[in-house]
């Protein structure tokens, strides 16, 4: 079974910036799609940002020119970068596939402050 963890989280203010890291224990992002996802307190949990196994991408409305996802398969790694933050981006950040297939992980904690 492949491990994967994300790091990164934090606390920032509005307009801040954080990226973070969904690490895994072997190559896995040539095989599928993969994605970021965020839940914020008291709603449900919601597609980021996907990049296709070819390393096409595409994020959500909401954070379209602010947020990139990326992949480094050297190191086995998927990273979000997060520009101008908001607020309402306050979240638990998580990684999976872009079908949500595996089980969650612990995530990350994302909270910006206005």
């Amino acid at each position: 079974q492949v491990q994967v963890v994300e790091s990164g989280g934090g606390f920032v203010q509005a307009g801040g910036s954080l990226r973070l890291s969904c690490a895994a224990s072997r190559s896995i992002f040539a095989i599928t799609a993969w994605a970021w996802y965020r839940q914020a307190p008291g709603k449900q949990r919601e597609l980021v940002a996907t990049i296709s196994r070819l390393g096409s991408t595409n994020v959500e409305d909401s954070v379209k020119g602010r947020f990139t996802i990326s992949t480094d398969r050297a190191k086995n790694t998927m990273y979000l970068q997060m520009n101008d933050l908001k607020p309402e981006d306050t979240a638990v950040y998580y990684c999976n596939t872009a079908t949500a297939s595996r089980q969650w992980g612990q995530g990350t904690q994302v909270t910006v402050s206005s």
